[in-house]
């Protein structure tokens, strides 16, 4: 099939995963319609829960793999959406609907861009397409769980909304959970250890705080108290006020390092929910880099955590679409990313696979 078709195709695959609901942990319904798709190109597949995945014609183990991952499931629908999330329909080359963006266009495109290559012999690499599950819940259940059932991995592109730019660093990510302690009484009574009063020096620590190494690509550390809470009653003053700490970690710090950073230093008890969402990165000078670049895209950093978070090799974060319009209300793709998408990744892919 010639790649219009192939796009045409895709276009229509997006089309009908924005009519089934998808939200993580619920995506049994996308996963049927693409193994329907593979069903169609008679690409042979395999399903482990709600991720479903497949391998080139000529798989050869002595040839080192790639990746190509995107996720089908999506956030629930916010409450300002003013079109239906689950119609998908085309308004000034504009492709509306829930997961339109995030990251149905990038799943789609890299689906035809498998189906370019699969029966193609004599490639450097072996591919495997992975189209996941609980992506945008970092379930159990998602690209994480398939890692021990894959070959070993040696190169990945994760496609999220990059404007078909390269993302060649993602920061990683710890959330704190906070708490600062006072004396608890009642509100009529002085109380020199007011944990609502102790908060603002503890906030305001928080605000000032910087570590000190910068990257190159991701900048600095980005560190954001994003919850606060405490009290139950007006005529109480709490024992304790409890924070949620949002740390966004660059690739000169693993994670663990910043858990034992911000556990030694900071005003208030710091607990990290998990250190698994660590940075990840890939060697500018790597060739599947080097043939984006020559096509003209730009590299940079990126803020935005996705399942690159949880592979151990190096990858590259790349698709259509543009991620500011991720998880807003009436999300959409324009059509032409998407096509534009597709031929992106074949002619990288070229570049990348006939070394």
């Amino acid at each position: 099939m010639d790649q219009q078709k192939l796009t045409e195709k895709a276009i229509a695959l997006l089309q009908e995963l924005i009519s089934i609901q998808s939200f993580s942990s619920e995506e049994d319904k996308t996963a049927d319609a693409i193994e329907a798709w593979f069903k169609e190109f008679n690409i042979p597949f395999k399903r482990e829960k709600n991720n479903v995945y497949a391998f080139n014609k000529y798989y050869d183990e002595s040839k080192p793999l790639l990746l190509l991952n995107s996720h089908h499931d999506t956030v629930k629908p916010n409450s300002a959406y003013t079109k239906d999330p689950f119609h998908p329909h085309i308004e000034d080359g504009k492709l509306f609907g829930l997961g339109s963006n995030d990251a149905g266009g990038c799943l789609v495109s890299l689906i035809a861009t498998f189906t370019h290559f699969y029966a193609q012999e004599n490639l450097s690499h072996n591919i495997v397409l992975v189209a996941s599950a609980e992506e945008e819940s970092s379930g159990p259940n998602g690209l994480n769980s398939m890692l021990p059932i894959l070959p070993k991995i040696d190169v990945a592109i994760v496609g999220e909304p990059t404007l078909m730019n390269l993302a060649i660093a993602e920061k990683g990510l710890v959330v704190f959970e906070g708490k600062v302690s006072g004396t608890p009484s009642h509100a009529a009574h002085p109380n020199d250890n007011n944990a609502i009063y102790n908060t603002i020096e503890v906030l305001q620590w928080f605000k000032d705080y910087k570590f000190p190494k910068v990257s190159e690509v991701l900048g600095e550390v980005k560190l954001t108290v994003t919850q606060i809470s405490a009290g139950n009653q007006h005529n109480v003053v709490p024992g304790h006020v409890d924070l949620v700490i949002d740390v966004r970690v660059n690739d000169c710090y693993s994670n663990k390092e910043i858990a034992d950073i911000l556990t030694a230093e900071a005003p208030c008890e710091v607990k990290p929910r998990s250190l698994r969402l660590n940075s990840s990165s890939i060697n500018k000078e790597h060739p599947l880099v080097k043939s984006g670049l020559a096509l003209g895209r730009s590299s940079y950093g990126s803020p935005t955590l996705s399942d690159q978070a949880a592979l151990y090799c190096q990858s590259l974060k790349l698709g259509p679409g543009d991620s500011t319009r991720s998880h807003s209300a009436d999300e959409f793709i324009y059509v032409a990313e998407i096509e534009e998408g597709i031929d992106l990744y074949i002619k990288i892919l070229q570049g990348f696979l006939k070394q």
